[in-house]
């Protein structure tokens, strides 16, 4: 028996009816701010309907389920995020499929991948994944980190990857002050960056998700990732 879709059209508009609200909140431009579904151990039919309702942006975080439905899903206005850890010899796969990646946090990483869009002849937007928290559990470069990992970087001279922002996971279970602490903590680091490096590498932060998006616009986020909220509990 087919399982039912939940609301994907209710819940993308409810959705994008508090990014609304969260901007006004913080006297920004609604527009600014990216909505990446985020359609991970979704089916192709979820991600359909979410097509059907003007949702183009779409985030997944492993390799083999994104290729599986990229490959059944075929439509020019699809923008495709990479959101996962990543490991070095399936590389070739994002520079190919996607055009943002998310989780950029070695320069042995970043040769790869760029070696690999060379040979697909496409560029790949990237993002530097931060632990901002510190978190062992989470992946990511250490805030104080980061201005050395850009230095070197940029002496790379990787043209096929275009450095444009950072990206954070916030830790489960924080109540909304100590959220908003990290996040805060995420747009200082990018504001120290883009004085230093120059604004173009740092034009993006990627962070908030279903349970504090709102939080995250608040300190700044261009985008959000949202699951859940907008596609029910994930399958079994």
């Amino acid at each position: 028996m087919t399982t039912a879709l939940p609301d994907i059209e209710h819940n993308l508009e409810m959705v994008r009816e508090r990014i609304r609200r969260a901007a006004a909140c913080a006297d920004r431009d609604p527009d600014s701010i990216r909505l990446i579904a985020v359609s991970k151990y979704m089916t192709p039919a979820h991600i359909s309907r979410a097509m059907q309702a003007g949702q183009h942006a779409f985030g997944e975080n492993t390799v083999q389920d994104a290729l599986n439905k990229l490959a059944l899903i075929q439509d020019p206005l699809n923008e495709w995020h990479f959101i996962g850890h990543l490991q070095t010899n399936k590389a070739r796969h994002i520079a190919a499929n996607f055009a943002w990646f998310h989780t950029l946090d070695s320069l042995k990483l970043a040769r790869t991948l760029a070696r690999h869009a060379e040979a697909a002849g496409r560029q790949v937007r990237a993002l530097l994944q931060v632990n901002i928290s510190g978190d062992p559990d989470k992946f990511g470069l250490a805030p104080e980190a980061v201005a050395g990992f850009v230095e070197a970087f940029l002496e790379a001279g990787l043209s096929a990857i275009s450095l444009h922002g950072l990206m954070t996971i916030g830790r489960r279970g924080l109540d909304e002050s100590e959220r908003r602490r990290e996040f805060a903590g995420l747009r200082e680091l990018g504001v120290a960056c883009s004085t230093r490096f120059g604004a173009p590498y740092f034009a993006e932060l990627s962070m908030g998700m279903s349970d504090d998006y709102e939080i995250a616009i608040s300190e700044g986020a261009t985008m959000v990732r949202i699951g859940s909220a907008i596609f029910g509990p994930r399958p079994q």
